[in-house]
């Protein structure tokens, strides 16, 4: 028999027992399926039931509307899952799924009224005692019939887990019934296997192994009639015929190239793994790189460094975008770029027009690669591709979604950027948009931090100068005092005594001028904490004068404290002849060229050369118009280009603690309010030159023209009130000097007795001149009593805060006029002059 028929046989009988133990292993599973789903069931009826419990529970403590929204759910749920249950073929079981349906119901309307109880509840509360009581009753009738449907249910989940029990033990049972008779078929199997299959299939092996090492002439010699006797005599027929053939090379080569193709195509793939890890790393080195820098440009050479050294590129270069000009400004160069921007215009701030194609895209956020920009018609590209470059990407630079630039990268050849470095130039971008965003953060949060902190150094030292002020500003009235007597007396020798020397004349003079200076010194004291007055009385100056003044009074600075150290400054003075008068405050101008001549001596400390210069000069632009120059200039250490810019600035110094900052800053606002230009020439080692030019007046506007109100006024009774006995007895001396009856008072209580007691003998005063601040009785009172008891009588004031009273707009009621300390001679003349006129 063949052995092909023998296996159908086995086969035939394999199929009917197969057939016959799949039947009973259905049936089984059947059953025990139908028992896990009714234990499933059950299961879920007890998790159900126990859920109801616990809502029930937590409803009764909280009362919450959440959790009896969920007792509500759950009960419905478990209402419908006793109706879907699968068939219970047990009396008991449907006994008991009747017993949990009914007792379902009766725990919801439970439930209802508990709900409706609490309701009712919350709504009469005078009811409390009996509905609390009521709504006990309810709960343990609810937990009662709740505990009797999980007893329930346990004990169908029980019913269920039997049944599963004796299906499994069913399936058991014939598991090893049928298991036994496929042992008894496979150990028949195998004993036909081996006498009639692998006996001869050994002799079949051993004559392969000798055919394949090469004995062709080797035969087997089974003579079976079955097919192993079959395959033997093939197998004797192939050896024979190769014996008379080769093998055929053809499939050999197929299969050769078949395995260099699969090689070629791993080896490709390994090669743009590899290149994808290498752009990785580069894009975590560059962000690194960035990632440690503050400044935006920095940050783009790190960036276009890496790409020309790593990616590699021929072409390279970041452009900021300005939206005003609707163009790019190129910001940075790659080094081996360079040569390649110079060609085609592209170097450094250089900008470049926005053309309607890929620069438009690239500007509304969008990367744009261009594989050949040879057939692109548009300028941009045309001159990227008169430098030889053909591919381009362009990546845009985006921050909060607005881009502030671009990055451009380009080849010599085209189609040279795979898709995979279109990816990273554009994973590049979004990290250097990033990091050149918050450099730009940074930065405007340094401009602003130093910005605060250089405001509050200068409120800081305008703090300080305001103190200062009010401090000098209390002590002025003192010094005005002080210098009074001076005053008054070094301007009536001037005038009376025409027997002094000319060095004693000269010598008076000075301090007639050095006095006009304190006292000009003592009222923009206040200028620390108050604006000066907008306006200046303007008047013609010789500036040649005023220059030598300056030299006088500054002639210690200059020479004698120098020489002390060991130290020589030379003069030159060079003043021109015929100089035109020029409008201005004399006070002023002199205090300014006192500043820069201190500027210039403290700028040479080892010696040097001060140059004191005028000159007229044409205005600038204007045909003409006459100017006056005065240039004050030294050979010392000189300042380099931020120093010059900076020295006007106020509370700038590059003297240390021992400057304010201040010296500088006040020449130029003199300069502003005399309408005059300043120019200061400097370079480090070669000195400074400051250059005032003031317009000069017109022609015939500098002639004096003799003021008859400073003449002396004739004869007049005057009562003089004041506090200090220098100052009192310098104006009683004066007066008497003009010829007036004088008759003085100290203070202000014993002014006003002595004018009442005059009112009485019937010896009126003609004019009644106070000083404002005096202790218990000031000037106010003084003038107050005298308008009261005599309202003819004029009544002048003399004050250290003249200005003051009249820049606060407190001017003092009864006063005809008020003069600022230290008087002077012709004002006080002219002040006579004035009430006497007009009374």
């Amino acid at each position: 028999m063949k052995i092909v028929t023998r296996f159908k046989l086995a086969q035939l009988f394999c199929v009917v027992l197969v057939a016959i133990i799949v039947a009973v292993l259905f049936s089984t599973t059947m059953a025990m399926q139908r028992e896990l789903a009714k234990n499933k069931a059950a299961a879920d009826i007890l998790q159900a039931v126990t859920s109801l419990r616990y809502l029930s529970i937590e409803y009764a403590l909280h009362h919450g509307a959440r959790t009896r929204a969920q007792w509500q759910l759950r009960s419905e749920s478990l209402s419908t899952g006793l109706l879907a249950t699968p068939a219970f073929n047990g009396d008991e079981e449907r006994k008991l799924l009747r017993e949990l349906q009914g007792d379902l119901a009766g725990v919801g309307g439970l439930f209802e009224l508990f709900v409706a109880n609490h309701r009712e509840l919350g709504q009469d509360p005078q009811r409390r005692e009996v509905l609390g009581e009521l709504e006990a009753r309810l709960s343990g009738q609810i937990m009662g019939k709740v505990q009797g449907m999980i007893s329930d249910a346990m004990r169908l989940s029980e019913l269920s887990r039997q049944g599963v029990l004796e299906a499994q033990q069913q399936a058991n049972v014939a598991v090893m019934l049928f298991g036994g008779m496929i042992i008894a078929l496979v150990a028949g199997l195998i004993y036909f296997t081996m006498t009639s299959v692998t006996g001869p299939l050994e002799k079949l092996r051993q004559g392969t192994l000798i055919v394949g090492a090469g004995k062709l002439d080797f035969a087997l010699g089974v003579h079976t009639k079955n097919e192993i006797g079959d395959l033997a005599r093939a197998f004797d027929g192939m050896t024979e015929k190769l014996r008379r053939t080769t093998v055929s090379r053809d499939e050999l080569a197929h299969t050769n190239a078949a395995l260099e193709t699969q090689i070629a195509e791993r080896q490709l793939a390994e090669r743009k793994v590899h290149e994808q890890l290498e752009r990785l790393n580069l894009l975590q080195q560059i962000t690194r790189s960035i990632g440690e820098r503050q400044d935006l440009r920095s940050i783009f050479q790190v960036v276009v460094r890496s790409l020309e050294e790593q990616l590699p590129i021929d072409f390279s270069c970041i452009c900021l975008y300005e939206p005003s000009q609707h163009a790019l400004q190129v910001t940075c160069v790659g080094v081996r770029s360079e040569a390649l921007a110079q060609s085609f215009m592209m170097s450094e701030h250089a900008h470049i027009p926005i053309d309607e194609n890929g620069l438009s895209s690239c500007v509304r956020g969008k990367l744009v690669y261009e594989a050949d920009i040879a057939d692109v018609a548009f300028p941009f590209p045309q001159r990227l591709a008169q430098g030889g470059l053909r591919a381009l990407v362009m990546a845009p630079l985006l921050a909060e979604n607005t881009v502030f630039g671009i990055l451009i990268v380009a080849r010599r050849a085209a189609h040279s950027f795979t898709s995979g470095e279109c990816e990273f130039l554009s994973q590049l971008s979004e990290h250097v948009a990033l990091a050149a965003n918050q450099a730009q953060l940074y930065g405007a949060l340094q401009r602003a931090y130093d910005d605060l902190r250089q405001t509050q150094q200068s409120v800081m030292q305008q703090e300080r100068l305001r103190a200062l002020g009010q401090m000098a500003s209390g002590i002025a009235h003192d010094i005005n005092n002080a210098i009074s007597p001076v005053a008054l007396y070094t301007e009536s020798l001037l005038e009376t005594e025409t027997n002094l020397s000319p060095q004693g004349r000269h010598c008076l003079e000075v301090i007639e001028r050095a006095i006009d200076d304190v006292a000009a010194t003592v009222a923009r004291m206040r200028e620390f904490y108050r604006q000066r007055e907008p306006q200046l009385a303007l008047s013609p100056i010789n500036v040649n004068l005023v220059v030598q003044q300056v030299l006088d009074l500054t002639r210690a600075r200059w020479s004698d404290m120098p020489q002390q150290r060991g130290i020589v400054i030379a003069l030159r003075m060079e003043l021109a002849d015929g100089l035109p008068m020029l409008p201005g405050s004399v006070g002023e101008i002199r205090e300014a060229l006192t500043n820069l001549v201190f500027n210039a001596v403290d700028a040479m400390p080892e010696g040097g050369t001060l140059t004191v210069r005028t000159a007229c000069i044409a205005a600038p632009g204007q045909a003409g118009v006459r100017q006056v120059q005065v240039e004050v200039g030294d050979t010392g250490i000189g300042m380099d280009e931020n120093t010059r810019r900076r020295c006007l600035e106020p509370f700038f110094t590059t003297k240390g603690e021992r400057g304010t900052g201040l010296g500088l800053a006040m020449v130029y606002g003199m300069m502003e309010r005399h309408g005059a230009g300043i120019d200061i020439v400097t370079a480090p080692g070669q000195g400074t030159a400051v250059r005032l030019a003031f317009p000069a007046c017109a022609e015939g506007e500098g002639i004096e023209v003799p003021d008859t109100a400073h003449a002396v006024p004739p004869r007049l009774r005057i009562l003089v009130v004041d506090d200090d006995p220098m100052v009192l007895k310098s104006l009683r001396d004066i007066l008497e000097i003009d010829g007036h009856d004088v008759v003085s008072a100290d203070g202000g209580q014993a002014g006003i007795d002595c004018f009442l007691a005059a009112c009485d003998r019937g010896e009126h005063f003609a004019v009644v001149i106070t000083d404002l601040g005096m202790p218990h009785v000031d000037g106010r009172k003084v003038a107050s009593a005298v308008r009261q008891h005599s309202p003819a009588t004029p009544i002048i004031m003399l004050t250290g805060w003249g200005q003051r009273l009249a820049a606060d707009s407190d001017y003092p009621e009864h006063v005809n006029c008020v003069l600022g300390k230290p008087p002077r001679l012709k004002e006080l003349r002219r002040a006579l002059n004035m009430v006497i006129s007009t009374g």
